[in-house]
């Protein structure tokens, strides 16, 4: 395809409502032969993260009951229950999710989506470091490597990079996903759409846009591409 496209997309690890997107971000890799840009926005990062309280706890279970009504994702609300000072900074899998784009771009989604699944699904906290070598696992990177970086100052600083570069494209929430075509960007959706409602949208759009490249940018069905 000779067209400069890519889809952005502006999420983060530990936002509900990106974990409900994910199953609508992995039906658009298998539809269209587009790459998709991962940028973390940052939800709650450092100096803007929160303890988990009784009040934040209730505020999560509701959203937490929205999400998985509206897209069936799975969640584990024993998370939820702890009270022991946890707070809900979500820098370090961010600076993950970084790391691994530096390391091996085309794994950067698969890897973003295991966060949420182990988070939200599994009740494991990803904010620890300690969990993130058996987070590695099935991932072609190199664990010795992936864990000096992700340990590094600089990883921290293109963390911070990818919020900016958020804000840079009005996402303030997530998931927020934009598609690219060479200088031109324009906003796919600001927030949550289903996998019916989004992809026959963008499908139109993209083909009264570039119906001459049509055969390029869909994958047809049972094919390889």
């Amino acid at each position: 395809m000779g067209r400069d496209l890519e889809f952005i997309y502006v999420g983060d690890p530990m936002c509900s409502w990106c974990w409900g997107f994910a199953p609508v971000l992995e039906r658009m890799t298998e539809v269209y032969e587009i790459p998709i840009r991962v940028v973390v926005g940052g939800l709650r990062p450092g100096p803007d993260a929160n303890e988990l309280d009784e009040a934040l706890a209730r505020t999560l279970a509701h959203h937490w009951e929205q999400v998985a009504h509206a897209s069936g994702q799975p969640f584990d609300h024993t998370f939820l229950e702890r009270r022991d000072g946890w707070v809900y900074d979500t820098e370090v899998p961010a600076i993950a999710v970084v790391t691994m784009r530096q390391l091996q771009p085309e794994s950067t989604l698969d890897f973003h989506t295991r966060l949420q699944q182990e988070f939200y699904a599994q009740a494991v906290d990803i904010t620890d470091r300690a969990v993130y070598p058996a987070l590695l696992e099935g991932f072609d990177v190199d664990r010795d490597d992936f864990l000096s970086r992700f340990s590094s100052e600089e990883a921290r600083a293109s963390a911070w990079h990818d919020f900016a570069e958020a804000r840079s494209y009005g996402a303030s929430g997530f998931p927020t996903l934009l598609v690219r075509d060479g200088d031109e960007y324009g906003i796919v959706t600001r927030g949550y759409l289903s996998t019916e409602r989004l992809l026959p949208v963008l499908s139109d759009w993209l083909l009264d846009r570039y119906v001459d490249d049509g055969e390029a940018l869909f994958c047809e069905p049972g094919t390889v591409c």
